[in-house]
């Protein structure tokens, strides 16, 4: 069972490394045979003993047999994200046997670690060695658990430290820590870092419990002061104590982090001193470079490779059963509208529409929106009942975003709930089993990498600058991108996470979102970091996406209508008709209900009636008459009754659509037309020729005279009306015909290269007759839909009038393509 595990394991990472997501989306696998009764997704036994495996039959020299007469140490008073880490890397290296964990779940003595402090652990130490004192032979090795993690098996950390000659060999650093004053008293070194480090060290017994008994020492007083006292007087030439001055063994970060980098080598992930061009075997995250050692514990002790992916992913996984929903834990839903947010039907169908029984989730909504709240209304009254239990805070409430947030975490204890999802109006889920899979991934706090679409703005950040706001990892884009896959380990997170209700229900690890003059997301980080609390993101499969809500504007008329720039994946799903793509099919025969008139599928019946809305609820039709204020010179020729763009703010909007939608269109179907001249604009020609302009050589205004005396009249004479100007479109308007206004518009060329027209509502139900009558061809169109859009050349050749309305309201929204 195990070999197959391993081989299932090893084919999910590779094809999710590789993009293929859809296998996994539903569940990651069951990796259990039938007869097994576990609910874990992974021994964690048998997965180490894999990586265990595969490690010495990559690097023989980290995984050669543990020795049985070497004492590692550490001390540690509690199971913190960071010592769980520290101890993963422990049993990737396979000697947890050799490991002795000091004053774990005993009260910590040893004073705030933040500043001066620390003697505790030498006196834990002591006592540990007791035994020790005369043994010559015994090496012991000492770190801290917290923030450090080991890159090697002990075999190649004994053999580098016994190529090294010495007794006793503490780890160095650039900064003279506690007592800078003490400086001037270290030796001069030619090369390499020139302190004392006391998180880690190594030698033979007796002689560290020599250098520990030295003298006494305080609990809350500083060890690191403690052993640089014995390393700078005589008991340094004693018992021979050297300094790791060019990370042989031992790393320190802080000071050092731009010396290091990571090399991706024989299927794993190494560390790299540049500086002195060493593989350190220890890695540790002191002082405040706790931050870069989570980006590199991402990748190291077998955590990430290329080939593989995330290997660390499957680890203290479980498996939800689908089939039994009644065990799955209970989880508090926690819904945050603290803004005007585009597109927040979509959001909310997200939300609802996830793969986990709604009879073990309980729902807590706050919206701070008076905009919002008939719609969050009708999502608690259809959806909300569906739900084990739902709280609504509105906005008449006049409860702020910190308070709410507060009261949602109560709700989530009061109700006994094993997780607590907090997810932002702006977080749209789009794979329904998001939080299955949260729940499955065991972790305190992890959120789902949601992107902006075609942006890289997304809900996490890979590193922070000392003030705590945003700097860019070295592997954010490679996330972001999804060109690597993996759970990462990150200083930043918001808009969308799982919390463990048990961190919520312990005072000192309960989420803060009220932090000196911070906003509740950078709030919520920063106290996840001060308590040393990992935050976790995870991009195994594609999750979602957040909206922009930047440009929502709730005072026009269906704003979601307006988001074409800033939220175009959103829009198009919205607004786009379903078989648009279908257009390009290249064995699709395009429909010409008159010659060279097509007729396309490009927007919804949603669109067409949202944007009735938007003219219905500005108003301000023109009269129909000749004369138009909104025009150039006050006169319209072929006057209708319509309400151009530009009087709705929706000019810009329309522009774009007709650019990214119609002129893909009218590209397929007029071969050869194009509207820009990228010759004068960007310098590129579509279909180059040896030539010179008659700019060049001063004939320009020449030509165009030569045109408009000799040429237009023979254009003229042949395609009646038709005059060419840049591409553009000026005129872009709805129009309506009703048998009491304006039922019909008299026979006229278009002021354009090509016209598009495209039906806002229904023959037969919205209007009777209609049409438009092309009238060289004697051919009309009348059974129009919605949505579709009639394409047609505007001058020359399709001389047309629109067919009289004999009873309802007709509308057509027109734009005229390069007057």
């Amino acid at each position: 069972m195990y070999r197959s595990r391993n081989i299932l394991l090893i084919g999910i990472l590779i094809l999710q490394y590789v993009g293929v997501d859809a296998l996994i989306k539903e569940h990651y696998i069951n990796l259990r045979d039938d007869n097994e009764s576990a609910t874990c997704a992974g021994d964690s036994t048998n997965i180490f003993k894999q990586i265990i495996d595969k490690c010495c039959k990559t690097n023989i020299k980290s995984c050669d047999k543990n020795p049985k007469d070497v004492l590692v140490l550490t001390v540690a008073s509690n199971e913190t994200d960071g010592y769980k880490r520290f101890l993963r890397s422990v049993e990737v290296y396979g000697f947890r046997d050799n490991l002795k964990v000091l004053g774990l779940g005993e009260p910590w003595l040893g004073g705030n670690m933040k500043s001066v402090g620390g003697g505790y652990k030498v006196n834990l130490l002591k006592e540990a060695l007791a035994n020790y004192q005369n043994d010559n032979q015994t090496i012991v090795i000492f770190t801290d658990s917290y923030d450090v993690i080991y890159l090697s098996g002990l075999a190649e950390i004994v053999n580098r430290f016994k190529s090294m000659n010495t007794r006793v060999l503490f780890a160095a650093e650039g900064n003279c820590w506690p007592d800078k004053w003490l400086a001037s008293k270290y030796p001069r070194t030619t090369q390499g870092k020139r302190f004392l480090n006391s998180g880690g060290f190594i030698g033979y017994a007796s002689d560290i419990y020599a250098v520990l008994t030295y003298a006494p020492i305080e609990n809350t007083a500083d060890d690191q002061l403690f052993y640089t006292w014995a390393y700078l007087d005589e008991e340094k030439e004693r018992h021979n104590i050297m300094l790791d001055h060019k990370s042989v063994i031992f790393q320190n970060l802080y000071g050092a982090v731009a010396d290091v980098e990571l090399k991706f080598e024989g299927g794993k992930a190494s560390l790299l001193n540049t500086v002195y061009n060493t593989e350190p075997l220890i890695l540790h995250g002191n002082g405040n470079s706790k931050l870069s050692l989570n980006s590199l514990g991402n990748y190291l002790a077998q955590a990430w490779s290329p080939e593989e992916g995330c290997i660390m992913c499957w680890e203290g996984t479980i498996e939800l059963d689908k089939t039994s929903p009644e065990s799955y834990p209970i989880i508090l839903i926690a819904i945050f509208i603290e803004q005007p947010t585009p597109f927040l039907n979509e959001f909310l169908t997200t939300v609802s529409q996830q793969a986990y029984p709604k009879s073990r989730l309980h729902l807590f909504v706050h919206n701070k929106e008076k905009y919002h709240q008939d719609v969050v209304n009708s999502f608690m009254k259809t959806v909300g009942r569906e739900y084990r239990s739902s709280k609504q805070i509105s906005a008449n409430d006049n409860i702020n975003e910190v308070n709410a947030r507060n009261l949602a975490m109560d709700y989530c204890l009061l109700k006994e709930c094993s997780g607590y999802f907090s997810i932002d109006s702006i977080s749209h889920l789009n794979n329904q089993y998001t939080l299955k899979l949260l729940v499955e991934q065991q972790r305190g706090i992890i959120a789902p990498l949601l992107v902006r679409p075609y942006k890289m703005w997304s809900n996490f950040w890979g590193a922070i600058m000392d003030d705590g706001f945003y700097a860019r990892s070295f592997d954010y884009m490679e996330i972001v991108k999804n060109e690597r896959r993996g759970l990462w380990n990150v200083p930043f997170i918001s808009n969308c996470y799982l919390v463990n209700a048990t961190l919520i229900s312990n005072k000192n690890t309960r989420p803060s979102y009220s932090e000196a003059d911070l906003d509740t997301d950078m709030a919520f980080a920063y106290a996840n970091r001060e308590r040393s609390i990992f935050m976790y993101v995870s991009n195994r499969v594609d999750f979602g996406h957040l909206v922009n809500p930047d440009s929502y504007d709730i005072t026009v008329t269906h704003p979601d209508l307006y988001q074409i720039f800033d939220n175009k994946l959103n829009w198009e799903r919205k607004y786009i008709h379903e078989n648009y793509s279908e257009n390009f099919n290249p064995n699709r025969t395009q429909i010409q209900p008159c010659p060279d008139v097509y007729w396309f599928p490009i927007v919804n019946e949603k669109f067409t009636s949202d944007l009735i809305d938007v003219m219905e609820s500005y108003g301000k039709w023109s009269d129909g008459s000749n004369n138009d204020p909104r025009l150039t010179g006050g006169y319209e020729n072929v006057p209708t009754r319509d309400i151009h763009m530009t009087q709705v703010k929706f000019e810009p909007q329309w522009l774009y659509f007709l650019k990214e939608y119609v002129r893909p269109l009218q590209e397929l179907v007029f071969i050869g037309y194009f509207h820009d001249d990228p010759r004068i604009e960007g310098g590129y020609e579509a279909v180059p020729t040896r030539d010179i302009h008659m700019k060049q050589v001063g004939l320009h205004e020449s030509w165009l005279n030569f045109l408009y005396e000799y040429v237009s009249p023979l254009q003229e004479q042949i395609f009646v009306g038709y005059n060419t100007s840049p591409p553009r479109a000026l005129m872009n308007f709805v129009v309506r015909y009703r048998p009491d206004e304006q039922p019909l518009l008299k026979p006229h060329h278009d002021s354009s290269t090509y016209t598009i027209n495209i039906a806002l509502n229904r023959r037969g139900v919205d209007y009777e007759g209609g049409g438009c009558r092309f009238i060289r061809y004697n051919c009309s169109v009348t059974d129009t839909k919605p949505g579709w859009m009639l394409m047609h050349p505007g001058r020359l050749t399709h001389y047309h009038e629109g067919l009289r309305v004999t009873s309802g309201t007709r509308y057509i929204m027109i734009s005229f393509v390069d007057p």
